[in-house]
């Protein structure tokens, strides 16, 4: 056996020269495989100034050094690319995605917290953002709680005062204009921590409403954290 069984460690030969050389390939493989962090597993071409010892999970349609590459992970070392075969089951996480991440089929799957034989799965995310208000009777939500998403809660924190005729204001869904929070905090620094006594779940993709409690909005910014479940099918 000329490597180790799982992470394809190379091993030394009988008396074998240069023998410094395999025992350091060996290093800078555990060194990036042991508590693994991939800088991101959706970046396919390699990047121009990598610093020592970032490692990447390589997507489809990878090209340049990672192309026929796919699932591997990428450990930049020596100033070169060694590659490294995730077995099945292997965790990560992943930098770009503040997300933990799991290996099966050949990819890593993102946030999920049970799996089962046929890749069903329930998954648990934060969905950051940040909200820019303008000036206006509402403010409406780009990013929205994703279709099928059962939601927990919002949390957030104003980044930027908030400016207008208002002192406080609510934070809801149309409809239900308070379902996360009133009398919320217009300063720089207010936080935001809607929890809901019942969990929900939205069938469409449905934004957040931000509504004076009296007064009308002019600016500001707030960033707002969605605490989802999502659940996904199993594969035939």
């Amino acid at each position: 056996m000329d490597n180790s069984p799982r992470l394809s460690l190379p091993f030394l030969a009988a008396s074998q020269a240069q023998k410094h050389v395999t025992v350091n390939d060996s290093l800078a493989r555990l060194d990036g495989l042991v508590h693994l962090a991939l800088q991101s597993v959706t970046i396919g071409t390699p990047p121009a100034l990598p610093d020592e010892g970032d490692c990447y999970g390589i997507p489809s349609g990878a090209t340049n050094e990672w192309a026929l590459q796919e699932g591997a992970v990428a450990i930049f070392v020596n100033e070169g690319w060694v590659f490294a075969t995730p077995g099945e089951g292997w965790r990560a996480y992943v930098i770009d995605q503040a997300s933990e991440a799991v290996y099966r089929a050949g990819g890593w799957v993102l946030n999920a917290v049970a799996r089962s034989a046929n890749g069903a799965r329930t998954s648990m995310r934060v969905l950051e953002f940040d909200h820019i208000i303008t000036a206006g009777s509402t403010s409406q939500t780009v990013v929205n709680i994703p279709a099928g998403a059962m939601i927990f809660g919002v949390s957030g924190i104003v980044t930027d005062t908030i400016s207008g005729t208002l002192s406080t204001f609510s934070l809801g869904v149309s409809g239900s204009n308070t379902q996360f929070g009133s009398g919320l905090g217009i300063a720089q620094g207010s936080w935001i921590k809607g929890m809901l006594g019942s969990p929900t779940t939205y069938y469409s993709a449905t934004p957040l409403l931000l509504t004076p409690d009296s007064g009308d909005f002019a600016a500001g910014t707030v960033r707002l954290s969605l605490h989802v479940l999502e659940i996904e099918y199993p594969s035939i």
